[in-house]
């Protein structure tokens, strides 16, 4: 369904710290980004797979970055253990908390999910759906 996703920041280098830990567990890995003449950014990929795509940019426009409200990224984790590893790495480079991993069964059965801050304020959730899996 989704081509990318972009996310602003403020501190290029501290993003990408903080995703490459964020989404390791989640299978997901850096890959390089040729310069096109826009602003510097980092990708992330499912090896093998060429979308979708996360992108971590500089604003094009060269103001601040600042987080979207009522704007959320959620990704999918394989297992419970995924999500919080995902969190915990998340969390100790910069991360917030906004929701310790956990099941969430109001959203349906075997859902587990963890929601956090990035270092510039972007909402984030890792989920496992266990209520969509066979």
């Amino acid at each position: 369904m989704f081509s990318h996703v972009t996310i602003g920041t403020n501190d290029l280098d501290r993003a990408g710290r903080f995703y490459d830990a964020l989404l390791s567990p989640l299978g997901l890995v850096q890959r390089p980004v040729t310069p096109d003449g826009g602003p510097l950014s980092l990708c992330w990929i499912k090896p093998g797979q060429t979308l979708p795509r996360l992108n971590i940019y500089q604003p094009f426009n060269g103001e601040p970055a600042t987080p979207g409200n009522g704007m959320m990224v959620a990704f999918e984790a394989l297992s419970p253990v995924a999500v919080e590893l995902s969190y915990k790495a998340g969390m100790a480079l910069g991360g917030t908390c906004e929701g310790v991993p956990g099941p969430r069964p109001h959203y349906g059965e075997g859902y587990f999910g963890a929601y956090l801050r990035d270092p510039d304020g972007n909402k984030l959730h890792v989920v496992f759906r266990g209520d969509i899996r066979s």
